[in-house]
């Protein structure tokens, strides 16, 4: 894994800021986490210094945490928004794991981490298409042109895995097992997962691989005129993951979606297809590889309205009723 800058905020040599050092650190160096995952955490803790003002272990107590809430909530971001109501429970949960690696690892008095308390979410909407919006989505790449058969191969991955955007966009070719129809992903946290291909998945997949003359390695390039001559692994005309949202974006507008959906709907729409179908929590929670299934039972919301038709057609009742 590569190495990654963790220093908070530049000339900010605080014993707070020191201590935040250390904590990023153990976050790469004992617990794994991943390159992105070390820099959100280090955003979330410069923004705490920046709010706080405080700048010693000692200072965070039930007011300096009060008034960092209450600063969450008059803090606004480039774009001059307030900050969603998810997002700022994401920095206080980065506080909460600052504090409790004080506690464990440093063995510091510090202040109590169950004692951060998030802010109260509204229960989470998940958004997913119809079976008639898949089916025009997936249908609209012209898959007579190079880059329709590599958009078409994009859309259909996305709805036979589940993959997270930037999953797909890391798969490189030799990730593909076209005779097992599976191939292996690293997720979140290093965590290694096996998917599985569809028909159509596979099929759009071998169309857009026959139609490639390079021998780089990215599965999802940019067509460029120069990229047929360029060496492995070519990983300059790897597709963003801007490109890749653009993609989706592009074909949703297309197929005359109006529910502006994004690669993670796709994501949403492939758990939800599998519970409406009679698979399993667990075996979903194994697919979309979620570390908890308390993240995947937000997908039971949508599938809800059909317990009631389970409960009347399977729900026995009693002699004599």
């Amino acid at each position: 894994m590569p190495q990654v800058s963790v220093q908070t905020s530049a000339g900010d040599n605080s014993p707070l800021s020191q201590a935040m050092n250390r904590y990023l650190g153990y976050l790469q160096s004992e617990e794994n986490k991943s390159t992105l995952t070390v820099k959100n955490y280090r955003e979330s803790l410069n923004l705490f210094l920046k709010l706080t003002y405080i700048r010693s272990v000692e200072e965070v107590g039930k007011e300096s945490v009060r008034a960092y809430k209450q600063a969450l909530h008059d803090f606004r971001a480039r774009d001059n928004g307030e900050l969603g109501i998810r997002t700022k429970n994401h920095h206080l949960t980065v506080l909460r794991a600052f504090l409790r690696y004080l506690t464990a690892e440093e063995e510091l008095d510090t202040y109590p981490p169950d004692r951060v308390t998030r802010f109260k979410e509204e229960e989470r909407k998940v958004k997913v298409l119809y079976n008639d919006e898949m089916q025009r989505l997936l249908q609209a790449p012209d898959r007579d042109t190079k880059d329709g058969k590599r958009d078409a191969a994009i859309l259909e991955l996305f709805f036979s895995t589940g993959l997270r955007l930037t999953e797909l966009r890391m798969l490189n070719r030799k990730d593909l097992n076209f005779e097992t129809r599976e191939m292996s992903v690293r997720g979140k946290r290093n965590k290694l997962r096996v998917v599985f291909l569809s028909d159509a998945a596979v099929d759009a997949l071998q169309q857009y691989l026959e139609s490639r003359l390079d021998h780089i390695s990215p599965l999802f390039i940019r067509h460029t005129q120069n990229v047929v001559n360029a060496l492995p692994p070519g990983e300059e005309f790897r597709l963003s993951r801007i490109s890749i949202y653009k993609i989706v974006k592009k074909y949703a507008l297309k197929a005359g979606i109006v529910t502006d959906p994004s690669p993670h709907t796709l994501r949403h729409s492939f758990a939800t297809d599998l519970l409406r179908n009679g698979a399993d929590l667990r075996s979903v929670q194994e697919l979309l590889g979620h570390k908890d299934l308390s993240t995947t039972q937000i997908y039971t919301h949508v599938t809800n309205p059909q317990l009631k038709e389970v409960h009347k057609k399977f729900h026995r009742k009693p002699e004599g009723a």
